[in-house]
C-alpha cells in the first residue's frame, strides 16, 4: 500500500505512534520511497508487544500450534459457543447468527461483558452499496460471514471496533454493557447514534462507519446503550427478548490493558484469583437461569491476550463453559 508522503510524520517515533493508533492490533511499517510511503503490515510476533509474561503458557494450553503472530486467527466453535483469542471474531459469530435468522430485521439485545466499549471505527470504506475493506479492497457484508472473516484477517475489523458495523446494520438493537469499576461506577444510559468519520490515513476522501453515544434520561429500549456495574440493572426489563452474549475475559481482570506500562497504572482492574472466579460464578449463576439461558442465541468468549492474564485462562474457561451448560470442544 502506498500513501502520500505528507500522510505520516517524518520523525520515526511520531510515525510509529501514528501507525499504531491507526492500525491498532496489527503492526505497520513505512518505507520512504521519495514521493510516498510504502506500508507493510504484519501481525506482531514479538513477545514484548503482547505484554503478558505468561502468554506462552496460555497459548500452549490453547493448543493447535498457535503462536504470537497467529493469535488473530485462533478461534474454535462448539454449538452456539465460539471461543476466540481476539474478540474481533465476535462480529464473525454474529454474522453467522444472521444467516440463521428467519426474520433478517430482528433487533437483538447484545449482552456485552467487557472492560471496553468496542465502538471504534473499523477500517471499512463506506460505499454506495455497502462497505469495502480499506486494506484488502474486498467487499464486506455482514450477511456474508466469509467476507467478515477476511476483514478480520486483514486487520480492517479489530478488537476495539467489531461492534460498530453491527450497530449500523441493526440500529434499533439494544446494548447492555456490564463493566466493573473504575470504568463503570454507576448505571448510565446512552442513545446509540451511528455516523461516519473521515479516514485519516489510507484514503482521506473516504468515510468510515462510527458510533457515538449520547447521554439520555434513564430508560431502556431500541437504540439504547446501558453501561452498568450492576448485574441486576444489566438484565432488568429484558423479558421475552433474544440475546447475543459476548464475554471478554478482561471484564474480570484487565491487568495489562494492552499496555507495556501496565505496572504504572494508578487504578488497574487486577483482582486476585479468588475474586475473579467468584465473579465468574456470580455471572454464570444468573445467566444459567432457564428463563435467561433459553433466550441466548449465540455466545462468544474472548480471552484477550495482553489484557486478561493468561495464567487464569484455563480455569476461567472451565468455569464459564461448565457454568453456562455449553457444549465443549
Amino acid at each position: 500500500m502506498r500513501i502520500a508522503l505528507g500522510s505520516l510524520p517524518s520523525e520515526p517515533g511520531e510515525r510509529h505512534t501514528a501507525l499504531r493508533d491507526y492500525f491498532c492490533d496489527i503492526d505497520a511499517s513505512a518505507i520512504n520511497c521519495g514521493d510516498a510511503w510504502e506500508l507493510s503490515l504484519a501481525w506482531p510476533a514479538d513477545p514484548e508487544r503482547h505484554v503478558d509474561p505468561a502468554l506462552a503458557a496460555g497459548l500452549a494450553w490453547w493448543g493447535g500450534g498457535v503462536w504470537y503472530e497467529t493469535m488473530f486467527a485462533a478461534q474454535r466453535r462448539s454449538g452456539k459457543l465460539l471461543r476466540c483469542l481476539y474478540d474481533s471474531w465476535t462480529l464473525a459469530s454474529w454474522s453467522e447468527w444472521m444467516t440463521r435468522q428467519s426474520d433478517p430485521e430482528r433487533q437483538p439485545i447484545i449482552l456485552h461483558v467487557d472492560d471496553h466499549r468496542d465502538l471504534g471505527s473499523p477500517r471499512l470504506r463506506v460505499e454506495a452499496n455497502g462497505w469495502s475493506d480499506m486494506i484488502s479492497g474486498s467487499a464486506v457484508t455482514l450477511s456474508d460471514p466469509v467476507s467478515v472473516i477476511n476483514a478480520i484477517a486483514s486487520g480492517a475489523i479489530g478488537m476495539g471496533s467489531f461492534m460498530t458495523p453491527f450497530l449500523h446494520r441493526f440500529p434499533r438493537c439494544e446494548v447492555r454493557h456490564l463493566c466493573q469499576p473504575p470504568k463503570a461506577r454507576s448505571t448510565r444510559i446512552f442513545r446509540i447514534e451511528p455516523g461516519l468519520v473521515s479516514d485519516s490515513l489510507l484514503d482521506p476522501s473516504a468515510s468510515r462507519p462510527s458510533v457515538a453515544l449520547r447521554a439520555l434520561e434513564p430508560h431502556t429500549g431500541p437504540s439504547t446503550y446501558l453501561l452498568t456495574p450492576s448485574i441486576e440493572d444489566w438484565l432488568a426489563g429484558t423479558w421475552n427478548r433474544r440475546f447475543l452474549l459476548h464475554i471478554d475475559l478482561d471484564y474480570f481482570n484487565n491487568r495489562y490493558d494492552g499496555d507495556s506500562d501496565w505496572s504504572q497504572h494508578e487504578s488497574p482492574l487486577d483482582p486476585p484469583r479468588d475474586v475473579i472466579m467468584a465473579r465468574i460464578d456470580e455471572l454464570v449463576s444468573v445467566l444459567s437461569l432457564s428463563d435467561i439461558s433459553a433466550r441466548i442465541d449465540d455466545v462468544v468468549i474472548a480471552f484477550s491476550p495482553g489484557f486478561f492474564p493468561a495464567e487464569f485462562w484455563q480455569e476461567a474457561d472451565r468455569r464459564l463453559v461448565d457454568g453456562l451448560g455449553l457444549s465443549d470442544g
